[in-house]
Protein backbone atom coordinates (compact mmCIF):
# COMPACT_ATOMS: atom_id res chain seq x y z
CA UNK A 1 0.00 0.00 0.00
CA UNK A 2 0.91 3.47 -0.93
CA UNK A 3 1.45 5.48 1.74
CA UNK A 4 -1.55 7.89 2.85
CA UNK A 5 -1.16 10.86 0.46
CA UNK A 6 -2.22 14.88 1.66
CA UNK A 7 -2.06 15.81 -1.88
CA UNK A 8 -5.81 14.57 -3.45
CA UNK A 9 -4.70 14.79 -6.97
CA UNK A 10 -1.53 13.08 -6.50
CA UNK A 11 -3.49 10.52 -4.74
CA UNK A 12 -6.42 9.75 -7.25
CA UNK A 13 -3.61 9.77 -10.14
CA UNK A 14 -1.43 7.51 -8.41
CA UNK A 15 -4.47 5.09 -8.00
CA UNK A 16 -5.46 5.14 -11.54
CA UNK A 17 -1.77 4.85 -12.98
CA UNK A 18 -1.52 1.77 -10.74
CA UNK A 19 -4.76 0.02 -11.53
CA UNK A 20 -2.71 -3.18 -11.80
CA UNK A 21 -1.61 -3.01 -8.35
CA UNK A 22 -4.82 -5.49 -7.21
CA UNK A 23 -2.96 -7.11 -3.61
CA UNK A 24 -4.94 -4.62 -1.93
CA UNK A 25 -8.59 -5.22 -3.24
CA UNK A 26 -11.00 -7.25 -1.86
CA UNK A 27 -12.58 -9.45 -4.67
CA UNK A 28 -16.44 -8.25 -4.08
CA UNK A 29 -15.09 -5.28 -5.87
CA UNK A 30 -13.90 -6.75 -8.99
CA UNK A 31 -16.13 -6.88 -12.11
CA UNK A 32 -19.15 -5.62 -13.07
CA UNK A 33 -21.19 -8.58 -11.29
CA UNK A 34 -24.72 -7.74 -11.43
CA UNK A 35 -24.54 -4.44 -12.70
CA UNK A 36 -23.46 -5.95 -16.44
CA UNK A 37 -27.20 -6.79 -16.56
CA UNK A 38 -29.38 -3.98 -15.00
CA UNK A 39 -30.72 -1.63 -17.80
CA UNK A 40 -32.99 0.01 -15.72
CA UNK A 41 -30.93 3.39 -14.56
CA UNK A 42 -27.11 4.37 -14.43
CA UNK A 43 -27.53 4.69 -10.59
CA UNK A 44 -27.02 1.07 -11.07
CA UNK A 45 -23.38 0.42 -11.73
CA UNK A 46 -21.08 -0.92 -9.33
CA UNK A 47 -18.05 0.71 -7.62
CA UNK A 48 -14.87 -0.56 -8.88
CA UNK A 49 -11.13 -1.63 -7.55
CA UNK A 50 -9.84 1.92 -8.44
CA UNK A 51 -12.73 3.72 -6.08
CA UNK A 52 -11.96 1.27 -3.41
CA UNK A 53 -8.36 1.96 -3.50
CA UNK A 54 -8.77 5.54 -3.17
CA UNK A 55 -11.17 5.47 -0.09
CA UNK A 56 -7.89 3.28 1.34
CA UNK A 57 -5.70 6.14 0.85
CA UNK A 58 -8.10 8.99 1.48
CA UNK A 59 -7.97 10.72 4.71
CA UNK A 60 -9.93 11.09 7.40
CA UNK A 61 -10.78 14.23 8.61
CA UNK A 62 -14.34 15.75 9.47
CA UNK A 63 -15.60 17.86 6.78
CA UNK A 64 -18.10 19.29 9.48
CA UNK A 65 -14.90 21.67 10.55
CA UNK A 66 -13.70 21.89 7.28
CA UNK A 67 -10.76 19.90 8.13
CA UNK A 68 -10.44 17.20 5.45
CA UNK A 69 -7.67 17.36 2.70
CA UNK A 70 -9.53 15.30 0.24
CA UNK A 71 -12.42 16.69 0.55
CA UNK A 72 -11.75 20.19 0.46
CA UNK A 73 -9.07 19.75 -2.54
CA UNK A 74 -11.96 17.89 -4.31
CA UNK A 75 -14.21 20.96 -3.77
CA UNK A 76 -11.57 23.49 -5.35
CA UNK A 77 -10.91 21.35 -7.95
CA UNK A 78 -14.92 20.75 -9.30
CA UNK A 79 -15.10 24.54 -8.78
CA UNK A 80 -11.78 25.36 -10.67
CA UNK A 81 -13.21 22.95 -13.87
CA UNK A 82 -16.43 24.34 -13.63
CA UNK A 83 -15.49 27.99 -13.67
CA UNK A 84 -17.37 28.81 -10.24
CA UNK A 85 -15.68 30.01 -6.94
CA UNK A 86 -16.13 27.35 -4.75
CA UNK A 87 -18.43 24.27 -4.59
CA UNK A 88 -20.22 22.05 -1.45
CA UNK A 89 -20.01 18.33 -1.22
CA UNK A 90 -23.38 16.66 -0.80
CA UNK A 91 -25.04 13.47 -0.52
CA UNK A 92 -27.15 13.06 -2.59
CA UNK A 93 -28.89 15.27 -6.18
CA UNK A 94 -31.87 16.04 -4.33
CA UNK A 95 -29.96 16.91 -1.44
CA UNK A 96 -27.84 19.28 -3.48
CA UNK A 97 -30.66 20.52 -5.55
CA UNK A 98 -32.68 21.32 -2.21
CA UNK A 99 -29.82 23.07 -0.48
CA UNK A 100 -29.28 24.98 -3.49
CA UNK A 101 -32.68 26.22 -3.93
CA UNK A 102 -33.01 27.03 -0.17
CA UNK A 103 -29.51 29.03 -0.52
CA UNK A 104 -31.07 31.41 -3.11
CA UNK A 105 -34.77 31.77 -1.86
CA UNK A 106 -34.84 33.95 1.22
CA UNK A 107 -38.75 35.57 2.05
CA UNK A 108 -42.08 34.22 0.28
CA UNK A 109 -43.83 35.54 -1.43
CA UNK A 110 -41.50 33.91 -4.14
CA UNK A 111 -41.93 31.06 -6.80
CA UNK A 112 -39.59 28.71 -8.87
CA UNK A 113 -40.33 27.94 -12.15
CA UNK A 114 -39.24 25.09 -13.60
CA UNK A 115 -40.23 21.92 -16.51
CA UNK A 116 -43.03 20.66 -15.70
CA UNK A 117 -41.36 16.81 -16.02
CA UNK A 118 -38.38 18.59 -13.66
CA UNK A 119 -36.97 16.22 -11.15
CA UNK A 120 -37.15 19.02 -8.18
CA UNK A 121 -40.96 18.68 -8.54
CA UNK A 122 -41.83 14.64 -9.77
CA UNK A 123 -39.07 13.23 -7.73
CA UNK A 124 -38.07 15.21 -4.94
CA UNK A 125 -40.69 14.42 -2.27
CA UNK A 126 -42.08 17.77 -2.41
CA UNK A 127 -39.20 19.36 -0.92
CA UNK A 128 -39.17 22.59 -2.70
CA UNK A 129 -42.06 23.64 -1.20
CA UNK A 130 -41.64 22.44 2.58
CA UNK A 131 -38.22 23.66 2.90
CA UNK A 132 -38.52 27.31 1.30
CA UNK A 133 -42.33 27.62 1.42
CA UNK A 134 -42.40 28.53 -2.68
CA UNK A 135 -44.76 28.18 -5.29
CA UNK A 136 -43.59 25.82 -7.88
CA UNK A 137 -44.78 26.95 -11.34
CA UNK A 138 -44.61 24.17 -13.82
CA UNK A 139 -43.79 25.15 -17.79
CA UNK A 140 -44.84 22.59 -20.37
CA UNK A 141 -42.05 23.22 -23.19
CA UNK A 142 -43.86 23.96 -26.54
CA UNK A 143 -41.57 22.33 -28.29
CA UNK A 144 -41.72 18.99 -26.50
CA UNK A 145 -38.53 18.57 -25.72
CA UNK A 146 -37.04 21.44 -24.19
CA UNK A 147 -37.86 24.89 -22.19
CA UNK A 148 -37.02 27.48 -24.36
CA UNK A 149 -37.02 31.55 -23.41
CA UNK A 150 -40.12 32.20 -24.99
CA UNK A 151 -41.41 29.44 -22.83
CA UNK A 152 -40.25 31.21 -19.41
CA UNK A 153 -41.28 34.43 -20.39
CA UNK A 154 -44.76 33.34 -21.41
CA UNK A 155 -44.82 31.87 -17.65
CA UNK A 156 -42.54 34.03 -15.52
CA UNK A 157 -44.28 36.70 -12.90
CA UNK A 158 -42.02 39.96 -12.93
CA UNK A 159 -45.08 42.17 -11.59
CA UNK A 160 -45.53 43.13 -8.14
CA UNK A 161 -49.02 43.02 -8.45
CA UNK A 162 -50.32 41.26 -4.70
CA UNK A 163 -52.33 39.08 -6.04
CA UNK A 164 -49.41 37.13 -7.90
CA UNK A 165 -46.18 35.02 -6.36
CA UNK A 166 -43.14 36.25 -8.23
CA UNK A 167 -40.95 34.71 -9.93
CA UNK A 168 -37.22 34.38 -8.46
CA UNK A 169 -35.99 31.69 -9.02
CA UNK A 170 -35.61 29.80 -12.67
CA UNK A 171 -34.55 26.19 -12.02
CA UNK A 172 -33.59 24.16 -15.68
CA UNK A 173 -32.63 20.51 -16.16
CA UNK A 174 -29.97 18.99 -18.22
CA UNK A 175 -30.36 16.12 -19.44
CA UNK A 176 -33.68 15.86 -18.57
CA UNK A 177 -35.07 12.26 -19.46
CA UNK A 178 -31.85 11.61 -21.14
CA UNK A 179 -32.54 15.02 -23.60
CA UNK A 180 -30.31 17.69 -24.37
CA UNK A 181 -30.81 21.42 -23.47
CA UNK A 182 -28.66 23.30 -26.21
CA UNK A 183 -26.23 25.70 -25.02
CA UNK A 184 -27.26 28.81 -26.84
CA UNK A 185 -30.97 28.31 -25.58
CA UNK A 186 -29.66 28.06 -22.07
CA UNK A 187 -27.55 31.24 -22.23
CA UNK A 188 -31.07 32.88 -23.77
CA UNK A 189 -32.51 31.87 -20.98
CA UNK A 190 -30.31 32.90 -18.20
CA UNK A 191 -29.59 36.37 -19.51
CA UNK A 192 -32.83 37.23 -19.43
CA UNK A 193 -33.36 35.74 -16.20
CA UNK A 194 -30.59 37.85 -14.99
CA UNK A 195 -31.43 40.82 -16.35
CA UNK A 196 -34.99 40.51 -14.53
CA UNK A 197 -33.06 39.99 -11.10
CA UNK A 198 -33.89 36.35 -11.23
CA UNK A 199 -31.78 33.49 -10.26
CA UNK A 200 -30.75 30.48 -12.11
CA UNK A 201 -30.08 27.01 -11.34
CA UNK A 202 -29.06 23.89 -12.52
CA UNK A 203 -30.08 20.07 -11.80
CA UNK A 204 -26.71 18.91 -13.71
CA UNK A 205 -26.66 15.79 -12.29
CA UNK A 206 -26.67 14.39 -16.05
CA UNK A 207 -24.71 17.06 -17.52
CA UNK A 208 -21.71 14.87 -17.99
CA UNK A 209 -23.84 13.33 -20.39
CA UNK A 210 -24.73 16.43 -22.38
CA UNK A 211 -21.17 17.35 -22.47
CA UNK A 212 -20.40 14.09 -23.87
CA UNK A 213 -22.79 14.05 -26.57
CA UNK A 214 -20.93 17.51 -27.95
CA UNK A 215 -23.79 19.60 -26.59
CA UNK A 216 -20.56 22.13 -24.96
CA UNK A 217 -18.02 21.97 -22.59
CA UNK A 218 -18.46 21.18 -18.88
CA UNK A 219 -17.63 24.42 -17.85
CA UNK A 220 -19.33 26.36 -21.10
CA UNK A 221 -22.46 25.31 -19.60
CA UNK A 222 -21.86 25.24 -15.51
CA UNK A 223 -20.43 29.04 -15.73
CA UNK A 224 -23.42 30.33 -17.04
CA UNK A 225 -25.64 29.71 -13.94
CA UNK A 226 -25.63 31.18 -10.37
CA UNK A 227 -25.24 27.62 -9.53
CA UNK A 228 -25.24 23.81 -10.24
CA UNK A 229 -25.78 20.60 -8.70
CA UNK A 230 -23.80 17.79 -10.08
CA UNK A 231 -23.86 13.97 -9.70
CA UNK A 232 -20.66 11.16 -9.51
CA UNK A 233 -23.48 8.36 -8.61
CA UNK A 234 -25.67 8.61 -11.98
CA UNK A 235 -23.66 7.39 -14.65
CA UNK A 236 -19.85 8.35 -13.27
CA UNK A 237 -20.10 5.33 -10.90
CA UNK A 238 -19.41 6.52 -7.74
CA UNK A 239 -20.81 4.73 -5.26
CA UNK A 240 -22.50 8.38 -3.43
CA UNK A 241 -22.23 11.76 -3.72
CA UNK A 242 -23.31 15.36 -5.45
CA UNK A 243 -22.04 18.70 -5.64
CA UNK A 244 -22.88 22.25 -5.38
CA UNK A 245 -20.56 24.95 -7.52
CA UNK A 246 -21.03 28.62 -6.90
CA UNK A 247 -19.99 31.86 -5.36
CA UNK A 248 -18.09 31.67 -2.19
CA UNK A 249 -20.97 33.71 -0.71
CA UNK A 250 -23.45 31.13 -1.69
CA UNK A 251 -21.72 28.15 -1.16
CA UNK A 252 -21.17 29.29 2.76
CA UNK A 253 -24.97 30.12 2.85
CA UNK A 254 -25.57 26.33 1.10
CA UNK A 255 -22.71 24.74 3.76
CA UNK A 256 -25.42 26.08 6.50
CA UNK A 257 -28.70 24.73 5.04
CA UNK A 258 -27.01 21.44 4.30
CA UNK A 259 -26.20 21.21 8.15
CA UNK A 260 -29.29 21.82 9.31
CA UNK A 261 -31.09 18.82 6.79
CA UNK A 262 -28.73 16.49 8.43
CA UNK A 263 -25.98 16.73 5.35
CA UNK A 264 -22.99 17.39 7.64
CA UNK A 265 -21.36 14.19 7.32
CA UNK A 266 -17.61 14.03 8.90
CA UNK A 267 -15.44 11.53 7.35
CA UNK A 268 -15.99 12.73 3.82
CA UNK A 269 -13.03 11.93 2.28
CA UNK A 270 -14.48 8.60 1.75
CA UNK A 271 -17.22 10.06 -0.34
CA UNK A 272 -14.84 12.54 -1.99
CA UNK A 273 -12.11 10.09 -3.49
CA UNK A 274 -14.31 7.78 -5.10
CA UNK A 275 -16.32 10.47 -6.29
CA UNK A 276 -12.74 12.00 -7.84
CA UNK A 277 -11.76 8.69 -9.48
CA UNK A 278 -15.39 8.80 -10.82
CA UNK A 279 -15.23 11.96 -12.33
CA UNK A 280 -11.04 11.38 -14.25
CA UNK A 281 -12.43 8.35 -15.42
CA UNK A 282 -15.35 7.49 -16.32
CA UNK A 283 -16.51 11.72 -17.27
CA UNK A 284 -12.75 11.86 -18.20
CA UNK A 285 -10.30 14.66 -17.04
CA UNK A 286 -11.09 16.98 -20.36
CA UNK A 287 -12.98 19.77 -20.03
CA UNK A 288 -15.27 18.10 -23.52
CA UNK A 289 -15.33 14.39 -21.35
CA UNK A 290 -13.62 12.55 -24.36
CA UNK A 291 -11.07 11.01 -22.26
CA UNK A 292 -14.06 8.78 -20.23
CA UNK A 293 -15.95 6.09 -20.55
CA UNK A 294 -19.14 7.46 -21.08
CA UNK A 295 -19.00 7.98 -25.43
CA UNK A 296 -19.18 4.82 -25.51
CA UNK A 297 -22.67 4.55 -23.42
CA UNK A 298 -24.10 6.63 -26.19
CA UNK A 299 -23.17 4.78 -28.71
CA UNK A 300 -25.02 1.65 -27.61
CA UNK A 301 -27.49 3.33 -26.80
CA UNK A 302 -28.31 4.08 -30.42
CA UNK A 303 -27.51 0.57 -31.47
CA UNK A 304 -30.26 -0.29 -29.03
CA UNK A 305 -32.90 1.95 -30.32
CA UNK A 306 -31.96 0.74 -33.92
CA UNK A 307 -32.63 -2.91 -32.47
CA UNK A 308 -36.00 -2.04 -31.25
CA UNK A 309 -36.58 0.52 -34.46
CA UNK A 310 -35.75 -1.79 -36.62
CA UNK A 311 -38.07 -4.30 -35.40
CA UNK A 312 -40.93 -2.24 -35.83
CA UNK A 313 -40.76 -0.98 -32.50
CA UNK A 314 -41.76 2.97 -31.94
CA UNK A 315 -39.57 5.76 -29.74
CA UNK A 316 -41.17 8.31 -27.50
CA UNK A 317 -38.01 10.45 -27.77
CA UNK A 318 -34.98 10.85 -30.10
CA UNK A 319 -32.02 9.38 -28.55
CA UNK A 320 -29.86 12.30 -27.72
CA UNK A 321 -27.79 10.66 -24.96
CA UNK A 322 -27.82 7.11 -22.90
CA UNK A 323 -31.40 6.80 -22.31
CA UNK A 324 -33.88 5.07 -24.97
CA UNK A 325 -37.55 5.69 -24.16
CA UNK A 326 -39.52 3.29 -25.68
CA UNK A 327 -42.87 3.89 -26.99
CA UNK A 328 -44.50 0.15 -25.77
CA UNK A 329 -47.94 1.36 -26.27
CA UNK A 330 -47.90 2.68 -29.80
CA UNK A 331 -45.14 -0.52 -30.38
CA UNK A 332 -48.10 -2.74 -28.90
CA UNK A 333 -46.86 -3.65 -26.17
CA UNK A 334 -47.75 -3.54 -22.46
CA UNK A 335 -46.08 -1.45 -19.93
CA UNK A 336 -44.29 -4.23 -17.87
CA UNK A 337 -43.83 -6.63 -20.71
CA UNK A 338 -40.45 -6.24 -20.89
CA UNK A 339 -39.18 -6.38 -17.09
CA UNK A 340 -41.36 -10.03 -17.35
CA UNK A 341 -39.06 -11.46 -20.23
CA UNK A 342 -36.01 -9.62 -19.14
CA UNK A 343 -36.34 -11.70 -15.88
CA UNK A 344 -36.21 -14.82 -18.23
CA UNK A 345 -32.99 -13.53 -20.43
CA UNK A 346 -31.49 -12.38 -16.40
CA UNK A 347 -32.02 -8.59 -17.25
CA UNK A 348 -33.25 -5.75 -15.60
CA UNK A 349 -35.84 -4.08 -16.81
CA UNK A 350 -38.72 -1.33 -15.87
CA UNK A 351 -41.44 0.18 -18.06
CA UNK A 352 -40.26 1.14 -21.21
CA UNK A 353 -37.02 3.41 -20.08
CA UNK A 354 -33.81 1.96 -21.40
CA UNK A 355 -30.45 2.97 -19.60
CA UNK A 356 -26.83 1.98 -21.12
CA UNK A 357 -24.17 3.34 -18.62
CA UNK A 358 -20.43 2.22 -18.71
CA UNK A 359 -20.88 -1.21 -17.02
CA UNK A 360 -23.86 -2.21 -19.35
CA UNK A 361 -21.81 -5.13 -21.31
CA UNK A 362 -22.04 -6.39 -25.53
CA UNK A 363 -23.67 -9.80 -23.86
CA UNK A 364 -26.57 -7.77 -22.21
CA UNK A 365 -27.12 -5.76 -25.58
CA UNK A 366 -27.42 -9.11 -26.92
CA UNK A 367 -30.46 -10.75 -24.50
CA UNK A 368 -31.74 -7.76 -24.75
CA UNK A 369 -32.05 -8.09 -28.48
CA UNK A 370 -34.10 -11.67 -27.54
CA UNK A 371 -36.44 -9.25 -25.10
CA UNK A 372 -37.19 -6.89 -27.91
CA UNK A 373 -37.93 -10.55 -29.88
CA UNK A 374 -40.44 -11.76 -27.93
CA UNK A 375 -42.34 -8.55 -26.92
CA UNK A 376 -42.44 -7.39 -30.31
CA UNK A 377 -43.65 -10.37 -32.00
CA UNK A 378 -46.50 -10.62 -29.39
CA UNK A 379 -45.70 -14.10 -28.31
CA UNK A 380 -45.75 -12.62 -24.93
CA UNK A 381 -48.92 -11.49 -23.10
CA UNK A 382 -49.76 -8.08 -22.44
CA UNK A 383 -49.85 -6.99 -19.40
CA UNK A 384 -52.62 -4.65 -17.97
CA UNK A 385 -51.02 -3.44 -15.54
CA UNK A 386 -50.80 0.41 -16.10
CA UNK A 387 -48.55 1.42 -12.80
CA UNK A 388 -45.81 4.41 -13.40
CA UNK A 389 -42.96 1.81 -12.79
CA UNK A 390 -40.18 3.97 -13.11
CA UNK A 391 -39.49 7.50 -11.82
CA UNK A 392 -36.18 9.91 -13.91
CA UNK A 393 -33.83 8.79 -11.98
Amino acid sequence: MAQLSTNAKAMVSAVVNNADNKSTWTTSWHGAGAAEFDLRSDTMTKPTPLMLEAICQTTLLDDVFNEDPVTNEFQEHVAEITKHEASLLVLSGTMGNQVAIRSHLAQPPHSVLCDYRSHIICYEAGGVSAWTGATVQTVTPKNGVYLTLEDVKKHAVLDDDIHHCPTKLISLENTLGGTIMPLAEAKRIVEWAHSNDIKVHLDGARLWEAVVAGAGSLPEYTSLFDSVSLCFSKGLGAPMGSIIVGSKDFIKKARWFRKSIGGGARQTGVIAAAAWVALDVTFGTDPNGQTGKLAATHEKAKRVADLWTNRGGKLEHPVDTNMVWLDLEASGVGPNDLAEIGKEKGLQLLGGRVVIHYQVSDEAISRLEQVFDAALKGDFKRSEDTSKPYGSR
